[in-house]
């Protein structure tokens, strides 16, 4: 398997992003979350990126295992006790667009997270997962 070694991971990368605003409601990020089947969503004021809410957040606080297959009242309580600012992932770390496939792979592999925001300047111009990643590396066999 030769890995093509400069490819940018804008080649990869999710560009017209599903995002959320920090004034937004938890159960309005799970509506996003379903609708759309993803895990990861940019929290951004305007074209900046200032967090990174995760599926994973938002079971860890709607603590009933059982809560995500049934929209239960003890959920929407739960979610009106938090807001988005304090759930999401706020010290990011982020790539530009020429970041390489290779070194996005070594990111994700050395930490804990699975999304990196993808930003040019200030702007947050896409997302890539480590599913974008696989899929990518099972193109190449």
């Amino acid at each position: 398997m030769s890995l093509r070694h400069r490819v940018p991971v804008s080649t990869i990368m999710t560009k017209n992003i599903i995002t959320l605003n920090s004034t937004d409601k938890l159960d309005t990020a799970e509506r996003l979350f379903k609708e759309n089947n993803i895990r990861h969503i940019p929290v951004v004021e305007g074209d900046k990126i200032i967090g990174m809410l995760s599926l994973t957040d938002l079971l860890r606080i709607s603590f009933a295992d059982g809560a995500y297959e049934d929209d239960s009242e003890v959920e929407t309580v739960v979610y009106n006790m938090f807001t988005i600012s304090q759930v999401m992932a706020k010290n990011l770390k982020s790539i530009s667009s020429d970041t390489t496939i290779k070194e996005v792979a070594e990111i994700l592999a050395h930490n804990e997270f699975h999304a990196l925001p993808v930003v040019d300047g200030e702007t947050l111009v896409g997302i890539v997962t480590t599913t974008d990643l696989i899929k990518y590396l099972l193109e190449q066999y």
